[in-house]
C-alpha cells in the first residue's frame, strides 16, 4: 500500500513559525526538548502561525511546521523511520488512514469526549482537528461559467482545467473518489480520460492551483471549502467556489483535516501538548475566523461571517461521508486505474 505516497517528487519546505524563547524552563535539558515539529497538509497556515504562536508564549516549546501536499508529508514520515523528525501529522483521508495502517502513529492520549464521534479514531491515534468539504472553483470572469461535470469537458477549456493528482494530494483523491461515487465506477474514468485533453497536468499539491485560476491562468481547477474561501477573503482571489451538477443534483463529500501524533515522535509530549491544544475549546472557537473551516467540538457552536459564507457555500449540496478504512484497503488499485484511464 506505500505506492500510494511514493510516486511525488516535490520539495517540501521547513518553516520555524515560532522563535519565542522557552520561559521558566525546567533547567538543565537539552534545547531540543522545548521543540515539536509538525508536518501538515496545505491549507491552514495563517490559522497555524496565530495559534503556535500562542502555543509557544503559553508553554515555551516553539514549533517547527512542514507544509506539503497531503501524500507528500505522509511520504516524508516513511522515508525518516531512521531519523525520525515529525512529532505530529496533520493531513487529509485517506492518507491518515494508510499512515496509522502503516503503524506511522501513536495513541495521543487527547481527550475526544467533545469530538463528533465520527471524526475521531476509536483506537485514539487520529482525530479531526478542522472539518471540511471537497470543492472545484472558477474563474470569477467565466461567460458562460461552467456548471455541470461535463462542461469541463468542452473544447472551451482545452489546456485550462487543473485538479491535483489523485493518490498525491487529499483533494485529488477526493475528486476521482466524488467523480466515481456520483457518475460510478468505470463512468467515473471514463470521464477522467475525456477530461485529460483540457488537463494541464499533475500537481502534487491542491494550494498551488488556487493562484492560477486567480490570475485566469486556469479557468477551473479543484479545491477544498475551507482552503477556497479562506483565500477568496484574505487574499481577494478571482475565483468563487463551485459544485458541479449531474442529473440536476450537487454532491460532495466531507474532507476533515486528521492530526495524529507520530509513533516515533522525537518529542511526544510536546507533540500531545501540541494536540489537547488545538483540540481545545478555546482554540476549536477561532477555527472558523482563523481558518475558514469548521470545528470539530460538539461544544462550539460557530458564528460570524465566515461561518455564514461556510453554510451558504453548501446549501442545497449533498454531503458524501465516505467509509475512509474501506477506501484505504483499495487505494492503489483505484489510482493504478486511474493512472491506466488517464494514461498519466
Amino acid at each position: 500500500m506505500r505506492t500510494l505516497f511514493r510516486s511525488s517528487a516535490a520539495v517540501l519546505s521547513a518553516v520555524a513559525l515560532t522563535t519565542i524563547a522557552a520561559c521558566g524552563g525546567t533547567g538543565g535539558g537539552a534545547a531540543s526538548s522545548d521543540t515539536v515539529t509538525v508536518y501538515s497538509a496545505d491549507g491552514l497556515g495563517d490559522w497555524y502561525a496565530k495559534e503556535f504562536k500562542d502555543f509557544t508564549a503559553r508553554t515555551g516549546v516553539k514549533v517547527s511546521y512542514v507544509e506539503g501536499g497531503s501524500g507528500e508529508v505522509v511520504s516524508r514520515i516513511q522515508k525518516e523511520q531512521s531519523n525520525p523528525q515529525a512529532d505530529v501529522l496533520v493531513t487529509l483521508p485517506p492518507f491518515i488512514q494508510q499512515a496509522d495502517a502503516d503503524g506511522a502513529l501513536a495513541p495521543s492520549g487527547a481527550d475526544v469526549s467533545a469530538i463528533t464521534p465520527e471524526l475521531a479514531d476509536p483506537s485514539g491515534k487520529y482525530v479531526a482537528v478542522v472539518n471540511n468539504y471537497f470543492a472545484m472553483i472558477r474563474h470569477n470572469g467565466l461567460d458562460p461559467k461552467p456548471d455541470a461535470w461535463t462542461d469541463l469537458t468542452s473544447a472551451a477549456y482545452k489546456q485550462k482545467i487543473q485538479y491535483s493528482t489523485p493518490g498525491q494530494a487529499g483533494d485529488g483523491t477526493a475528486m476521482l473518489l466524488l467523480v466515481q461515487h456520483v457518475l460510478g465506477d468505470q463512468q467515473g474514468l471514463d470521464y477522467l480520460k475525456a477530461l485529460q485533453a483540457n488537463n494541464v497536468g499533475p500537481s502534487s499539491s491542491t494550494g498551488k492551483l488556487g493562484p492560477k485560476v486567480s490570475k485566469g491562468e486556469l479557468s477551473v481547477a479543484n479545491s477544498d471549502l475551507q482552503m477556497a474561501l479562506a483565500s477568496i477573503a484574505k487574499d481577494k482571489s478571482a475565483y468563487q467556489v463551485f459544485y458541479p451538477t449531474h442529473d440536476g443534483k450537487r454532491t460532495t463529500l466531507a474532507l476533515p483535516y486528521y492530526m495524529g501524533l507520530t509513533a516515533k515522535a522525537p518529542h511526544s509530549a510536546n507533540g500531545r501538548k501540541l494536540i489537547e491544544f488545538l483540540l481545545s475549546k478555546e482554540v476549536q472557537q477561532t477555527v472558523p475566523s482563523g481558518a475558514w473551516g469548521a470545528p470539530v467540538r460538539t461544544d462550539v457552536a460557530p458564528s460570524g461571517p465566515e461561518t455564514t459564507a461556510f453554510t451558504t457555500a453548501l446549501a442545497g449540496v449533498d454531503i458524501w461521508y465516505p467509509d475512509w478504512n474501506a477506501i484505504r484497503g483499495g487505494i492503489d488499485a483505484l489510482v493504478k486505474s486511474y493512472n491506466t484511464a488517464t494514461g498519466q
